[in-house]
């Protein structure tokens, strides 16, 4: 009894855990590192993107109201790829040009479609920024239950095996019930840093929609000014 204790002992580590496992308790847990890996990937690939959106928006600001005509502006973005502030902002211009180029007559169409142009734009730059972040709260709020699967499955075969070995011993116990409580911790370190990064993001990516949608207000705000400087020349010559 006491040689059946000290190798069960010995065995009574995590790499040891997870071998002596099940396959149901083997496979939860697999998927389960899966889903933490993919967790830390989106973590890293958000930090970078969200710094870097930070940077754009910052340095498009900085651009837009030092006094450049926005004549200028549109024709140095327009060959670009954009994002972000630049991107609502060629959105805007593209339709304000068309139209005018179009002989726009009626300022109320015009505003219209431009400020049609700059929300269809806002929603998608609002989606990349909020692209995989559904992940995150499914990882965080389903883990915890799959490991606890898991653990079910692990607790249910040792009791079956403890019956069959007719040994009620700790020494004898202790290995098939660490083995599967092992899959509920391994949800819990999946788990946690989803929840906790799937707040921050959200929290992030709602500045930044929010920094846009307050330059889209303003933007149009000022584009209206102006068409009513072009438009209403032509209505009262006609």
């Amino acid at each position: 009894m006491e040689q059946v204790g000290l190798e069960a002992a010995g065995s009574v580590t995590l790499w040891g855990l997870f071998i002596q496992a099940g396959f149901i308790v083997k496979l939860v847990m697999l998927g389960l590192l899966a889903a933490s890996v993919w967790t830390w990937a989106i973590v890293v690939d958000k930090s970078v993107s969200y710094g870097r959106a930070r940077r754009q928006l910052d340095s498009f600001e900085q651009v837009f109201w030092s006094g450049q005509s926005l004549e200028e502006l549109y024709r140095t973005l327009s060959d670009r790829q954009t994002t972000g502030m630049s991107a609502i902002f060629v959105a805007a211009m593209r339709e304000w040009k068309k139209s005018f180029e179009r002989g726009a007559r009626s300022p109320i169409g015009l505003q219209m479609r431009i400020d049609r142009a700059m929300d269809v734009t806002l929603s998608r730059e609002s989606e990349t920024l909020e692209a995989r972040l559904g992940s995150l709260a499914t990882i965080g709020s389903a883990a915890p239950f799959v490991g606890l699967f898991g653990t079910v499955v692990g607790i249910m075969t040792s009791f079956q095996a403890i019956a069959g070995s007719k040994q009620t011993s700790l020494a004898v116990v202790a290995p098939g019930i660490a083995e599967a409580l092992l899959a509920t911790a391994i949800g819990l370190v999946a788990a946690i840093p989803a929840v906790i990064a799937y707040n921050k993001f959200s929290a992030d990516a709602g500045k930044l929609t929010a920094r846009m949608e307050g330059f889209a207000d303003e933007f149009s705000a000022i584009l209206s000014r102006q068409i009513d400087e072009k438009l209403q020349p032509r209505a009262a010559a006609q």
